[in-house]
């Protein structure tokens, strides 16, 4: 019996990406490989686009969609379903599971006219309860890594076929994904890649091979354009198919299924492909384990012992980044309340429910090779359709005008209670026990969280830059690649800093008399309190059309006792946020510094339209530049493009220092520096008065009339 090869792509854009980037990667890599398909009729393939990307397509380049169609009419092409918006089915609640993959294929199937039995799992995180989720949306078939299959206990020699798996008595039928192959095509040469098949064909009679993989390793990630194009390693690869087609039979996923029996039952663990595994450890375990994989490759025992070594788990991408984890249960609130809502009204919610599925869409969510989390663009996406998603539900609640509201309840599912304020104008979310931080804050005019921020932490491929800058002996030489790693700009071994802290705002700092901008743009600064990260008290005031939160903690300060209060404020209707602050101790008791750090997301650095403004200049510099101005009464950030003024106005003169925060992390392109947000911190060199006392009150105000007028017109 001939060997059976089925010849997948997975092309998939994030919800947030440039459009820039979609283009690109369309130029690059999407078109050339729609054109290599219509130049071999004879071979089917397997073809998924993620929904995010498709509705492009179908807006942006609706000639590749009408070109793909024509081979789908003609038998040439099956297409996959999944996920809409290419979430991680794992992490949503099941509602949401169901309604993706149902949405999707409905999409699919008036679309192409076709019918989707099969599905393509993002990123291909696994677990068995998937399985009862999948039947019930209605499909048949899904492709998981053979190294699932591995982790089951199954041997390679068994994973060239399909399994069936089973959950509640459910049943969805499962192909192994070939993970020589993965690495073979397009890394080897194409005789390689034949030789292979030509191996299994010789000890498998009736073999299943199944070779799927990223679109993109086909043009659109860098170099590959040539590799596979120019260079014509693709169509080398598909002559030498074609002239081995005497012993090797194309087909889809369908076409085995239907051709083919079942290998046997599979039950297969909580799991990922092989790389992402490792990628959810914390960083330095990620560390260790690869210290293991390296011991391994110079010891005869290595292959087999590799077959028992096992990574992480994704969800654990939510502990290990608290960041993933904010907009993780900020999704789940949304869930929850349109699910509420659309069981009184389904028809109603639609756009809402879009919204809600774009904000699950899983790069932001996690971070490996690819920049994702580390992303701004991608995480404001997230927060940007969650925001809109809500906005609807509050619209449909009725009366808005005078909204105003408080609730304290375990909004981050860590056991302790947090505070939420929301009128119809923005939504702030404070945590008490973590140093009183104000942790999100969402505005719905330009449907924005200016506090998406991201601390710098350590990550396990940073000891590659720092053992590159250790063995250059020039500049330039940082650059280049280094240990299969590309570097965007040199120097970068220097900027690895690390927070101690959420880069959140309200963070109370105190420090000694003598601190400077510098070292506190270096992080090298020393608190002279304890207050950043502690526990504070806290209870809500409610009046009719305003809510206020006071927060209260006895503290050290500079070696003495000290009470800090701060109340924040919010009326109905209004977009500014008041808040109060007071200290409390020995009377003449000074001598340290106090400042309160802000910090604001998603306000690009490096362009002429984000820039800073005070009492004394109306553009003061761009957002990534260093500031230290004192005596001032007001401080602000614009941002032109997002249409947003965020302006701190002051009760007494104050000192502001400004400074951007920028991290070092790894994407497809290499190494590189990222802003992630800039922050803001007001300081004084704060004496107590005759009763012990010292205040002041600021007044935070998110001026978006330049995006009300933009839309207006």
């Amino acid at each position: 019996m001939p060997l059976r090869f089925v010849f997948g792509v997975h092309n998939h854009q994030p919800v947030g990406n440039f459009g820039s980037v979609f283009e690109q990667t369309y130029k690059e890599g999407y078109a050339p490989f729609l054109g290599l398909m219509e130049a071999y009729p004879e071979i089917p393939f397997t073809v998924h686009n993620s929904g995010c990307l498709l509705e492009w397509l179908v807006a942006e380049r609706p000639e590749y969609v009408a070109r793909l169609k024509a081979l789908v009419a003609r038998g040439q092409v099956e297409i996959l379903g999944g996920g809409f918006q290419e979430p991680i089915l794992a992490m949503l609640p099941r509602w949401d599971r169901i309604g993706q993959i149902r949405a999707y294929t409905r999409y699919l199937e008036q679309l192409f006219t076709c019918r989707v039995r099969g599905m393509w799992l993002a990123e291909r995180v696994w677990e068995p309860e998937l399985v009862s989720d999948l039947a019930e949306a209605g499909i048949e078939y899904t492709l998981l890594d053979d190294y699932h299959f591995r982790q089951a206990g199954l041997e390679d020699e068994q994973l060239f076929g399909w399994f069936v798996s089973e959950d509640e008595g459910r049943l969805v039928k499962v192909f192994p994904i070939s993970e020589p192959m993965r690495y073979l095509v397009p890394w080897k040469t194409p005789e390689e890649a034949i030789a292979y098949l030509g191996q299994v064909a010789s000890k498998h009679p009736d073999a299943v091979v199944v070779c799927a993989d990223d679109g993109e390793k086909f043009g659109g990630w860098p170099e590959t354009h040539k590799h596979c194009y120019t260079d014509g390693w693709l169509w080398r690869f598909f002559d030498l198919l074609r002239e081995n087609r005497h012993w090797i039979r194309f087909c889809t996923l369908s076409q085995a299924l239907d051709e083919t029996s079942s290998r046997g039952l599979a039950y297969l663990p909580d799991c990922s492909y092989r790389e992402m595994t490792e990628w959810a450890l914390p960083a330095s375990r990620l560390q260790a384990y690869n210290r293991v994989v390296q011991w391994l490759e110079h010891d005869p025992r290595g292959p087999e012992i590799k077959r028992f070594l096992r990574g992480g788990f994704w969800r654990n991408f939510k502990a290990k980044y608290p960041e993933v984890h904010e907009m993780y249960c900020r999704m789940l609130e949304v869930s929850q309340r349109l699910h509420e809502q659309a069981e009184a009204d389904p028809q109603g919610f639609e756009a809402a429910r879009q919204d809600l599925y774009r904000a699950q869409c899983n790069c932001p969510y996690w971070h490996g090779a690819f920049g994702g989390l580390y992303l701004p663009h991608l995480r404001n996406a997230v927060y940007r359709h969650l925001i809109k998603a809500e906005g609807a539900a509050l619209l449909a609640q009725g009366d808005t005008i005078n909204l105003v509201e408080a609730e304290a309840r375990d909004f981050n599912l860590d056991t302790r209670p947090e505070v939420c304020l929301r009128n119809s104008a923005l939504v702030a979310y404070l945590a008490p026990h973590a140093g009183g931080m104000l942790y999100e804050l969402d505005l719905f005019a330009v449907a924005h969280n200016l506090l998406a921020t991201l601390s710098r932490r350590p990550e396990a491929y940073h000891e590659t830059i720092i053992r590159a800058a250790a063995g250059a002996r020039t500049e330039s030489q940082v650059s280049k690649v280094v240990e299969g790693a590309r570097f965007k700009q040199s120097g970068l071994e220097r900027l690895l800093q690390y927070d101690r802290y959420q880069r959140k705002s309200l963070i109370d700092h105190f420090y000694g008399p003598s601190v400077t901008l510098e070292q506190l743009a270096a992080h090298q600064e020393a608190e002279a309190g304890d207050f950043v990260g502690a526990a504070y008290e806290f209870q809500i005031k409610r009046h009719r059309r305003a809510v206020h939160v006071l927060m209260q903690r006895e503290g050290q300060a500079a070696g003495s006792n000290v009470k800090l209060t701060k109340m924040l404020s919010l009326e109905a209707e209004s977009d500014t946020l008041a808040i109060r602050y007071a200290l409390a101790g020995a009377p003449h008791l000074g001598g340290f510094h106090f400042g309160i750090e802000f910090n604001f997301a998603g306000m690009a650095a490096g362009q002429e339209d984000r820039y800073f403004h005070h009492d004394r200049a109306a553009r003061a510099g761009q957002l990534q530049t260093l500031q230290d101005v004192a005596d001032l009464r007001t401080f602000g950030l614009v941002d032109e493009w997002l249409g947003l003024d965020a302006v701190l106005q002051f009760s007494r003169s104050t000192g502001v220092w400004a400074f951007p925060v920028q991290t070092v992390s790894q994407s497809e392109g290499g190494f590189e520096l990222v802003h992630q947000s800039t922050a803001v911190v007001p300081h004084w060199q704060v004496e107590l008065d005759e009763q012990g006392r010292w205040e002041v009150v600021i007044q935070l105000k998110l001026d978006a009339s330049r995006a009300e007028a933009r839309r207006r017109n």
